[in-house]
């Protein structure tokens, strides 16, 4: 049955009439299965004036009893689980276990947030002159806006929307056109939860309505989650908008893996790095990197026999490893750089393409790719694939491994597979990567910390989530005081105080 996403402002769903509309595929399928209403200038406009009447009393609420609402967001989104799961799953084509997972990272970062009373407390000096008191405080920047991908509609949004919100801003989210309904069920949650009307609105569109969000002046700060070239330009309006932005790009990550690793246990963390989610996830692992030809050699025959057992199937069965990628245009590009990687003289060991399931041979399903004997010049390596597929780059030392995950362009990720603490130790410190995992595959950090990488994985100065995102959200003031006793005046100064 076709049914029609609407945009969501001022604590409903607003009517689609006249509306540009756009396609919502069943990535399972290959087909149409409902439609997204497009926002416009005039329904931004409509947004942030929702917005703007309802942020200065959010934001004058109490900490804790935001923190409240924040509490009731979490259960809530806890007792809908399954059916957000399923939603999202019909949508993006991941299976439910991996939606729940999608979900799950999310409702980290609002438990995180449930301690925004603490997280805003400021700092006091007492004395800091002759009767003379400094402290601080962090106060919202009023309206904030997040653009989010399609391939985390639930995680990804709630690590922008949660600390925003709990800061005391407004928030408006512009999703992925291609699995948009999960974020209007949030937003939906989160006014039963007790968000007044207007502090999360959700407004769908292409690049018109981000240009509209990137240059309204009642926006004070945008974080977006995208491609690194478009993250680049994001970042470059807004800020020549004179917002404060927060652009995660993309990532290409390595898992190097020296000849002391516990193979069996470094091939099932890498199996389920690279091909989960179908590999449509930046903290994917797409690059593995043995040090020495015996570790390479073995390192291969375990990787072709654990391939031989990854099941692909419909988002919806309990036995599937991954199901389809998003869309039939995100499956030629990857069958592209399969074909690529082929010109470029990489061995294809595996290969994805050609898949079709019974019942679904329009569905948008590819099997695990392997590539072996990649070179760093090979352009099919430089670029984010996004898709199944696992190239092996093989090297001779520890330090031409660290050379190559320092060297690429993109430093988001990187994982070390060894048991020698001292190679270990020495690895995090020299390479130049955001998220270190040692025998961890994919180290996307726990909510108190943050996310983010390096290089062209991201730009700006704050990370997501964690005490960065508390940051982002809000505005340090200092306040300089002294109360006059009643006594003498002092002598008249044109010179900067000293204390």
């Amino acid at each position: 049955m076709s049914y029609t996403v609407p945009n969501f402002i001022d604590g409903m769903r607003q009517p689609s009439e006249n509306a540009q509309m756009g396609d919502i595929f069943d990535p399972n399928l290959g087909r149409v299965q409902g439609q997204v209403a497009f926002g416009d200038a005039a329904l931004i406009e409509t947004a942030i004036a929702s917005a703007r009447k309802a942020q200065p009393a959010w934001a004058a609420v109490n900490p804790q009893r935001r923190a409240r609402v924040m509490f009731n967001f979490k259960a809530l989104i806890e007792a809908n689980m399954e059916d957000l799961a399923r939603l999202l799953s019909s949508e993006h084509g991941k299976v439910i276990d991996d939606a729940k997972g999608d979900i799950q990272r999310g409702l980290d970062v609002i438990e995180f947030v449930c301690g925004i009373p603490h997280l805003m407390k400021g700092d006091y000096t007492e004395g800091a002159g002759p009767g003379i008191d400094v402290y601080s405080m962090r106060q919202p920047l009023g309206i904030a806006a997040g653009i989010t991908p399609f391939n985390f509609p639930a995680m990804i949004p709630l690590w922008m929307l949660a600390p925003a919100i709990a800061c005391g801003n407004a928030f408006i989210l512009k999703p992925s056109e291609r699995d948009p309904s999960l974020a209007i069920r949030l937003a939906e949650l989160a006014i039963e939860a007790g968000l007044p009307a207007g502090i999360l609105n959700v407004v769908h569109g292409g690049k018109p309505v981000v240009d509209a969000l990137l240059d309204h002046p009642a926006i004070a700060a945008v974080s977006f989650v995208g491609s690194s070239d478009i993250a680049q330009q994001v970042y470059a309006r807004g800020t020549a908008a004179g917002k404060r932005m927060q652009c995660m790009g993309g990532a290409k990550n390595h898992g190097i893996v020296l000849p002391d690793a516990d193979l069996d246990q470094a091939v099932a963390d890498i199996i389920g790095a690279a091909y989960g989610s179908a590999g449509e996830r930046c903290m994917a692992l797409p690059v593995v990197v043995p040090v020495g030809e015996e570790t390479a050699q073995a390192l291969r025959e375990k990787l072709i026999k654990a391939i031989a057992d990854i099941k692909v199937g419909h988002s919806t069965d309990p036995d599937a490893d991954y199901g389809p990628v998003v869309s039939a245009a995100h499956k030629a590009r990857i069958e592209d750089y399969i074909r690529m990687g082929v010109e470029e003289g990489a061995e294809l060991v595996a290969d994805g393409r050609g898949l079709s399931l019974q019942g679904y041979e329009e569905g948008y399903f590819l099997a695990p790719t392997l590539f072996d004997h990649v070179t760093p010049g090979m352009q099919s390596y430089r670029d984010e694939i996004f898709g199944p597929v696992l190239q092996i780059l093989r090297s001779d030392t520890l330090d031409e491994a660290i050379d190559l995950a320092t060297n690429h362009q993109y430093g988001n990720g990187v994982a070390l597979f060894t048991r020698n603490g001292n190679a270990a130790r020495e690895f995090a410190s020299r390479v130049e990567v955001g998220m270190v995992g040692i025998n961890v595959p994919i180290p996307v950090p726990v909510s108190y910390h943050s996310f983010g990488g390096w290089k062209r994985s991201g730009f700006g100065d704050l990370n997501q989530y964690g005490e960065d995102s508390i940051r982002f959200f809000t505005r340090a003031k200092i306040v300089t005081q002294r109360w006059p006793s009643g006594g003498a005046v002092s002598e008249k100064g044109f010179l900067i105080p000293t204390m």
